[in-house]
């Protein structure tokens, strides 16, 4: 009885292990899905992710390249430009969130401030290198005044020498990323205020150190979390004003450094970006695993710089020249400068034989995001980008010479970051080892169960078949007879006194 009872208990046992583990199978998705919708809202209580989100603690690099002009004399002759690579200049970007203000409507205001440290010991030299490249002042300026009347561009030529501001400028790294002071600088601010980005020195990145990006107001995902840090604003405007179609001047995506969770295949990695005055938009590439976590890697399409020629959809980027350019400038104060990928990847080749001394490759020159498909963090980001400048003659600005139409590329840089240390052993623990452990132990229960519930049923048919089995027969294994003992008189047994007296 006993022994039944443990059987029946066996039984149930087992059942309920196999239905416990099946019924994780399916629950147990869902409650690493809710977990991580619990974990990623911005809240101050997600203690892990908010971290993440308000100070960005990974390392993150903005790693720079100059185009050295080798012979800036022939090109005042209208030659064309000879450019030697001159980089890394690397520097260590920090990046803070301040002003955070959470809103009823379940977004979140800040303002992203970000500074930058040179790195002398990642870099290939120190800022006091020098270098030489175009004078956006003089050649920028050229361009932009064309159309004006010839005594105007004469007088504006007379500037130039007077403040003895020349084509090419041949300065320090450290002058031309963050400023140097410029008379002509001070001129044009004092009589023509708003003319130029800066108020202050004059440098390719000077408006960017020590500098915020502008009022993001982003959706924190408590209320939906397909909404978490997509942007609803940017300095108030929930689209811009800079571009000629609507569809141009949307804000779409994210604030550019975490994107919704659950990301498919199909999915995209839209982003607005305040330096490019615009909208971008990465798509899936490959799949790939870092430190043994799964990632989807996004690049840029081909027709993200594309112009309206070869993608309807840019027009209202234009005016546009050969595809693989951007024109920014509409939101920098008209400069003929424009963005591309460095040493004009995925543009139109003939690009390439403008300047000498470019050698476009996917691996050094294309930019990407890994971003781990569950939670929408990314785990490693290079975004590269170049910066050029439409150079041309312009009769009666003297400092143009007979330089040929061309599309001049400066520098590119390259702002990288990934995960490591501490926040990547965590990251790995709570969405990589936890799920698998989970996953494992769903179908270690149904194992367990099944095991169980087999052993019960053969011990209880094993035991039915010996009841009910008949008993073996007896049968004689005797070969040969065994002789029997009687009395030689009477033929009857001998007995016992008979035998010890015969003896």
């Amino acid at each position: 009885m006993n022994k039944s009872k443990l059987a029946v208990g066996l039984l149930v046992v087992g059942s309920l292990t196999v239905v416990f583990g099946t019924v994780l199978v399916f629950v147990g998705p869902i409650i690493i899905d809710n977990q991580i919708v619990k974990n990623l809202v911005i809240d101050p209580k997600n203690e892990m992710s908010y971290t993440m989100w308000k100070d960005v603690p990974v390392p993150f690099f903005m790693t720079v390249y100059f185009f050295n002009v080798l012979n800036p004399t022939e090109v005042l002759a209208g030659e064309k430009p000879m450019v030697e690579q001159r980089g890394p200049y690397v520097y260590r970007k920090r990046i803070q969130k301040q002003n955070i203000t959470f809103h009823p409507n379940h977004t979140v205001s800040y303002l992203e401030y970000r500074s930058y440290f040179f790195e002398p010991s990642m870099s290939v030299g120190n800022e006091s290198d020098v270098v030489t490249i175009p004078n956006m002042l003089v050649l920028g300026a050229a361009v932009m005044m064309e159309n004006l009347p010839f005594a105007v561009r004469l007088m504006i030529s007379t500037t130039f020498k007077t403040f003895k501001e020349g084509p090419f400028l041949t300065k320090s790294v450290g002058k031309l990323m963050w400023g140097y002071d410029s008379k002509l600088v001070d001129f044009l601010n004092k009589w023509l205020p708003g003319m130029l980005p800066s108020t202050g020195k004059f440098g390719l990145f000077a408006e960017f150190n020590n500098s915020n990006t502008g009022l993001f107001t982003i959706h924190t995902g408590e209320d939906d979390i397909r909404l978490i840090h997509k942007v609803d604003s940017w300095n108030g405007m929930t689209k811009l004003t800079n571009w000629k179609t609507p569809q141009c001047n949307m804000i779409n995506g994210t604030a550019g450094q975490m994107w919704p969770p659950f990301m498919t295949k199909e999915s995209t990695l839209p982003f607005y970006s305040p330096d490019a005055c615009r909208s971008l938009e990465l798509v899936y590439q490959r799949e790939g695993i870092m430190e043994g976590i799964p990632l989807y890697r996004y690049v840029a399409p081909k027709t993200l710089f594309a112009n309206g020629s070869d993608y309807a959809p840019n027009e209202g980027f234009c005016p546009c020249r050969q595809s693989g350019l951007l024109n920014v400038s509409s939101c920098r104060s008209n400069s003929p400068v424009f963005i591309s990928h460095p040493h004009f990847y995925n543009a139109d080749p003939v690009l390439l034989d403008y300047v000498q001394g470019l050698q476009p490759t996917e691996d050094q020159h294309g930019l990407f995001i890994d971003i781990h498909p569950e939670t929408g963090v990314p785990l490693n980001v290079s975004i590269r980008l170049q910066l050029n400048l439409y150079m041309k003659k312009v009769s009666g600005i003297t400092e143009t010479g007979k330089i040929s139409e061309v599309m001049m590329p400066m520098m590119w840089f390259e702002e990288n970051g990934y995960i490591d240390g501490e926040i990547l052993t965590t990251f790995h623990t709570n969405l990589v080892l936890l799920p698998k452990v989970m996953v494992y132990m769903q179908y270690c229960f149904i194992v367990l169960g099944l095991a169980t519930i087999l052993g019960v049923v053969l011990l209880h048919y094993r035991k039915k078949t010996i009841l009910n089995s008949p008993p073996l027969p007896i049968r004689e294994q005797r070969l040969f007879p065994q002789p029997r003992l009687t009395n030689q008189h009477t033929g009857a047994p001998p007995s016992p006194h008979h035998s010890k007296l015969s003896s």
